[in-house]
C-alpha cells in the first residue's frame, strides 16, 4: 500500500505554515509546505513525476509571484491535480474573492486566524469525499 498522499500547504508565512503543519500532523497526515504558488506548483510537478499527488491542497490568496487564485487555477489545469480538493485558508472576507476561488476550484474556505478544530474538520470532509472519476484525462 502506498504511504498516505501529503498534504500540500501553500502559505508566504513561515509561522503560518509550521502552525497548520503541527495541527495536522497531530491529525495523522503527512504535510508538504511551499512559500508561494509558484513553488507549489513546481513541487506538484515533482511528485507528478513521481507518480505522486496531495490528498489535499491548502492554499493562502495574497502570495507574492503568484497569489492563490492563479496558483489554483493553474494546479486545476494539471491531470494530476484536476480532482484534489483545495481549502482556501486567508485574511481574505470579500465575497467576490471567494466567488474567484470557487470559479477557479476551491472547495473550501477558512479565515485566518484559523481554529484548530474547524480546519481538521474541513479537512476530514474534503479528503473524505469519493473521488468520481475513473482513470485520468490524458490530454495535453
Amino acid at each position: 500500500m502506498l504511504p498516505a498522499a501529503p498534504i500540500l500547504v501553500v502559505d508566504d508565512s513561515p509561522t503560518l505554515r509550521a502552525a497548520v503543519e503541527f495541527v495536522l500532523k497531530r491529525e495523522g497526515f503527512e504535510v508538504a509546505q511551499a512559500g508561494n504558488g509558484v513553488q507549489a506548483l513546481e513541487v506538484l510537478r515533482k511528485w507528478e513525476e513521481n507518480g505522486q499527488r496531495p490528498a489535499l491542497i491548502i492554499s493562502d490568496i495574497h502570495m507574492p509571484q503568484m497569489n492563490g487564485l492563479e496558483f489554483i487555477r493553474r494546479a486545476k489545469a494539471t491531470p494530476t491535480c484536476r480532482f484534489v480538493p483545495v481549502l482556501v485558508l486567508t485574511t481574505e472576507r470579500g465575497e467576490h474573492t471567494k466567488l474567484e476561488a470557487k470559479r477557479a476550484g476551491a472547495a473550501g474556505w477558512i479565515n485566518k486566524p484559523f481554529n484548530a478544530e474547524a480546519l481538521v474538520k474541513a479537512v476530514h470532509k474534503l479528503i473524505r469525499r469519493p473521488q468520481t472519476h475513473a482513470g485520468h484525462a490524458h490530454g495535453h
